[in-house]
């Protein structure tokens, strides 16, 4: 049921997500968990327009643009492979800096020190830029702006499900909260694709 300022789900009130998501500009966000690819392809599909997207080249998985077509055009994805974490953060920050793309996601498979994440901060802040870090559970830097949660979500009544729970548990500008949330690609309008759901029946 929906309200005023949020959602009750049980008896348990639920923020308005529309509060946190999308993702504030000018700042750095991470996210964590299965759904992380997930949650970056739908910060993608709702910019609507290029993004860059960097991660180290040793890895033996391949982000490949066409399986994100339904989430984005994947001529709007602007892949960039480097050697090492350390030419990642480079990377991301003078991208960020720059502020010709209004997304830039960094996968990183190393902890993120608060020196690294001021950095990124600072550098979004100047190109207005949003930047999103994918990183392991426990990775996250202080200066993460955001940190969210994000995995899929078995439904036994949606045999093509794309059900996820999103968890914000960080938060520097305003409360913790969980959603169950669904994307549904053929809407037309991408503002649309997202909606926040009940939780799934037991």
């Amino acid at each position: 049921m929906e309200t005023g300022c949020g959602f009750i789900y049980g008896g348990v009130m639920r923020t308005d997500i529309a509060l946190s998501f999308p993702l504030k500009r000018a700042c750095v966000h991470e996210v964590c968990g299965n759904g992380a690819l997930g949650f970056s392809a739908i910060c993608a599909a709702l910019a609507r327009e290029q993004m860059l997207w960097i991660r180290e080249r040793w890895r033996s998985d391949v982000v490949n643009p066409v399986g994100l077509a339904a989430y984005l055009d994947p001529a709007l994805i602007l892949l960039a492979q480097v050697v090492s974490q350390a030419e990642a953060l480079a990377v991301a920050e003078e991208a960020l800096r720059d502020g010709a793309v209004p997304l830039v996601v960094i996968e990183l498979t190393r902890p993120l020190n608060l020196t690294a994440g001021r950095r990124l901060q600072l550098a979004a802040q100047a190109g207005k830029t949003t930047g999103l870090c994918i990183l392991p559970e426990g990775m996250g830097s202080h200066a993460a702006t955001t940190r969210w949660r994000c995995s899929s979500v078995f439904d036994s009544q949606d045999a093509d499900s794309t059900l996820m729970h999103w968890e914000l548990i960080k938060n520097k500008s305003g409360t913790l909260c969980d959603w169950y949330v669904r994307w549904t690609p053929t809407k037309p309008n991408p503002a649309d694709r997202l909606a926040v759901v009940s939780p799934p029946r037991q």
